[in-house]
This record gives structure tokens, C-alpha cells and sequence, in this order.
């Protein structure tokens, strides 16, 4: 047998004991737990969709580090350990080329591949962010628990990214039954959209219910509104007697994220509850102020939820409330609304419980940059048989391909491994330009709303730009250079 054939089958044997044996032997499966009790909750599965089942070693790393604690910390970090996987890489493997004129054109060829590589590198970081990717969702098996979000936000929000339909589809995908929209300081475009919906021009399931997210002295929630008010230049006190005159409820909001009053100023103000998870950055904050926050929700019958937070970017869903309302579906959707805000109002924390989605062991927020490769390996652990499957399938192709590959003269592999290079940056180049057409064209129609898309259409362009004649400057050269060594 010639040696690179067996070196390539050696290490696709390897790869796959790896992928079969950690499942096995250190088997994590994900779960639903309660965030007050950190233990499993009965009546709910997940459910990992067959799509990402089929490109699992793609869309499901994707998706685990997409997941992480600290994601938006943590990502970036996994980028540069790649970037250094592939500048050790690319010297070893120019190392062990025997023609000195090979291993030069080699170095010159990859010196050459580093901004195509960082470009790409970046590019999937915009993936990961910006890409609404089909991650595991939950599987809601109780009788009387709906699922509710209470904090979101859409393009009508200065800092939103999703339009109200597509929020709409998201929370259907993600297992929702009813959620309010919190866009920031407004609410007009929210109740146009829950009034669409009432009109049956929205399908009923699942409930939009008007809310919004006022920037006082701290962000609240002031949910369940049915009336037109603006709240420009009102005081936290103001605000919460408006959200009273509708009958609504009032969530103090990620409180743990400055803590610019006390406590004990949002309940003498009115508040129903705070936020004692939100998961729009990190999927968790300091463990004392958590522990500090309950503890005060406790003792002074305040009721606590789960603040969800999407902005239509960001980590993939990872929290729910679930809201006991038992013959919640035979009711009219006025009635269902009701029913979520009573609960709210009563601050009876028996009726709700906040659910996380669970696929790794807890750690705390330091050392993050050594974080990679044990992620890597709680991937792993969380594997069923059908991705474990997923994983062989895909290698087996690897080698396949590798050993097509092996045949060939080293000048001709690196000839063929650049040209690909520049061909796959070529395409990340006018992906990032694609969706800075996207936000370009969506800023005018949310102008004096939303800050974010034109800033985000900007940076794109720039960055896409500069990207796409580097990478078309290379793929022309090395494709003229290849049509003349043919």
C-alpha cells in the first residue's frame, strides 16, 4: 500500500475512534433545566433537526460554540486558535517537502493565503453572528405549560436586526406559544403588528403581545400594552403608572448589567419582577449577583423570568418561560394575553418556571482564551448516534478525497490547495457585500429607528470590499499562472 494512502487511512481511523469513543464513554446529552433549581425538568426533550444532523460536523460545531457561556467573548478566541492551527500547519507541512524550489513556491503561496485565510476566519465569525442557523430546539411534552418569551426586540428597535414576521417565524421554529415584543422606547409598531395578527392577517400561534423596554434608570419591561403612548422624557415612575393605566406588568431588566439602582428602588417603584437569567450576551452573569437577585425576589414575593433578549443576532435560543395555564388554548387571544400578564401581575412564581438549554458543564468567566479544545471536547460528549453517524459519513468523503489527492505531484496539489483558497475567499468576499446590500436596503424603511443597520451596512462594505480585490487580485493571477503551466 503507498504510504500516503496509509497515513490517510490511519488518521480517518483515528478521527473516527475519537468521534465514537468520547460519546461513549463521556456521554453529556443536552437537557432542559430549571434555572432556579439547576436540575432537569420534567416533560421536555430537544430536538436536534435532521438538516443539521446531515452537515453535522459543520453546522452542529457551529452551533456548540454558538452556544458557549460567553460566547461573544469566547468566539474569537476559537478563531485565533484556527488561525494558529493553520500557521503551524502550513509550516510544517512546508518543512517536510524535500525540493527546495517546491517548499519555497509553498511559503510564498501561504504567505500569500494569511489576509485570505483571516477574511475567511472573520467571515464565519459573521456567520456565527449574523446567520439564524437551524440549532436544536424544545420539545414541550406537559399539558398545561406554554412557552413565552418576555423580552425581544425587532428592526424597530435602534439596536434590532429581524423584521417582525421573521422574529414571528423565529419564535415559532424555537418552540414558542405566545411572546411580547420589547423594542426599545416604542411601541406603536409592536401594537400595529399584534392588531395585524388579531385580524387574522398574522397566523394566530404563535401570540405577539405588545410590550416595550424602557430606558430609565434602569431597562424595564413594560409588558401587556394595548394602548398608544410614548414614553420619551418619562421619569421610571411615569412609566410604570402608564403601563398600570393598560393594565400591564412591569420586568426590571438585566439588572446585574450596571446595577444603577438598588434593588429595593424597583420594588418601592412598583416592579412586579426582575430578569434572573438573560441570555442576549452572555448565558451567565456573576453567580452572586444571581444568588443576590433571587434571594431579594424571594423574600419579597416578586416574581422572576427569563429574559430572552433577542435582537435577531447573537447566540441561538437558549432560554424559555414556561407559564402554567391550564385550557390556555381554548381561550380567545385578548384572553391568552390576559391570562400571561395575570400571571406577571400575581407574582406567583409556582406558575412559571425558567427553562435553560443545558449541553456542558458550568465554568466561570476567566482563563476563557484555554477554552477552545475543551468546548471541542464537550462537543463531542453531547453527540447521539445519528450525528456520531453524521461524523463517519463525512470523514469516509474526507479521505476519499484525500486519497483522489494523493496520486498527485506536490507542486500540483499546491497549485490546486490556492487556487481553492482564493476561489472560497472570492465567495466569503461577496457574502459580506451581499449582506451589506441586504442592510443597506432595509436602513431607509426603519430610518429614525433603527441605528444599527446603516452602521452594519458600512462596515460590511468596507470590509467586504477590501476583502473582494485582494481575493480577486489573487484568484487572477493564480489562475493565469495555472493556465500557462498547463
Amino acid at each position: 500500500m503507498d504510504k500516503k494512502i496509509k497515513k490517510i487511512l490511519i488518521a480517518t481511523l483515528t478521527a473516527m475512534v475519537v468521534v465514537v469513543v468520547i460519546p461513549l464513554a463521556a456521554h453529556y446529552p443536552p437537557r432542559i433545566i430549571d434555572a432556579l433549581t439547576l436540575q432537569p425538568v420534567e416533560g421536555y426533550d430537544v430536538h436536534v433537526p435532521w438538516f443539521r444532523i446531515l452537515f453535522e460536523p459543520f453546522l452542529g460545531l457551529l452551533l456548540f460554540f454558538n452556544r458557549s457561556l460567553y460566547a461573544l467573548t469566547e468566539v474569537p478566541y476559537v478563531l485565533v486558535w484556527l488561525f494558529g492551527v493553520y500557521l503551524l500547519y502550513f509550516l510544517w507541512r512546508g518543512a517536510l517537502i524535500g525540493d527546495r524550489r517546491v517548499r519555497r513556491r509553498w511559503y510564498g503561496g501561504r504567505v500569500v493565503d494569511i489576509p485570505l485565510v483571516a477574511g475567511l476566519l472573520l467571515t464565519l465569525f459573521v456567520v456565527m453572528i449574523f446567520l439564524r442557523l437551524p440549532g436544536n430546539t424544545i420539545v414541550n411534552n406537559t399539558k398545561d405549560d406554554i412557552l413565552v418569551t418576555t423580552h425581544c426586540h425587532t428592526e424597530w428597535s435602534h439596536d434590532g436586526l429581524i423584521p417582525q414576521q421573521a422574529q414571528w417565524r423565529w419564535h415559532r421554529r424555537n418552540g414558542f406559544d405566545a411572546f411580547f415584543i420589547t423594542d426599545h422606547n416604542v411601541h406603536d409598531k409592536t401594537l400595529e403588528f399584534v392588531r395585524a395578527q388579531r385580524r387574522g392577517e398574522v397566523p394566530a400561534q404563535p401570540l405577539v403581545m405588545g410590550g416595550e423596554e424602557f430606558s430609565g434608570s434602569n431597562h424595564l419591561s413594560l409588558l401587556g400594552l394595548k394602548s398608544n403612548f410614548s414614553t420619551r422624557g418619562y421619569t421610571d415612575s411615569m412609566a410604570v403608572a402608564a403601563t398600570r393605566a393598560d393594565s400591564g406588568a412591569v420586568i426590571v431588566n438585566h439588572w446585574f448589567d450596571g446595577e444603577h439602582m438598588t434593588l429595593e428602588y424597583y420594588r418601592d417603584l412598583g416592579a412586579d419582577g426582575f430578569e434572573i437569567e438573560n441570555t442576549a450576551e452572555d448565558r451567565y452573569y456573576p453567580r452572586e449577583v444571581y444568588r443576590r437577585i433571587r434571594s431579594f425576589c424571594e423574600q419579597n414575593g416578586l416574581i422572576m423570568v427569563g429574559g430572552l433578549d433577542f435582537h435577531g443576532y447573537g447566540n441561538v435560543c437558549s432560554l424559555w418561560n414556561a407559564f402554567t395555564l391550564p385550557g390556555w388554548h381554548k381561550l380567545s387571544q385578548e384572553e391568552q394575553e390576559q391570562a400571561i400578564v395575570d400571571v406577571l401581575r400575581s407574582r406567583d412564581q409556582s406558575r412559571v418556571k425558567v427553562l435553560l438549554y443545558h449541553d456542558r458543564p458550568f465554568y466561570e468567566k476567566k482563563d476563557l482564551w484555554l477554552r477552545p479544545p475543551v468546548t471541542l471536547y464537550d462537543y463531542f460528549r453531547t453527540l447521539n448516534r445519528w450525528q456520531v453517524l453524521s461524523w463517519i459519513l463525512w470523514l469516509l468523503l474526507l479521505a476519499w478525497g484525500m486519497m483522489r489527492m494523493a496520486g498527485m505531484r506536490d507542486d500540483r496539489k499546491n497549485r490546486l490547495a490556492g487556487r481553492l483558497t482564493a476561489w472560497t475567499g472570492l465567495a466569503a468576499s461577496l457574502f459580506l457585500l451581499a449582506l451589506a446590500l441586504r442592510f443597506q436596503l432595509l436602513a431607509p424603511k426603519v430610518a429614525g429607528y433603527n441605528d444599527i443597520y446603516p452602521e452594519y451596512a458600512r462596515l460590511f462594505f468596507i470590509i467586504g470590499g477590501i476583502f473582494f480585490v485582494y481575493a480577486a487580485l489573487v484568484t487572477g493571477v493564480r489562475g493565469r499562472k495555472g493556465r500557462r503551466d498547463q
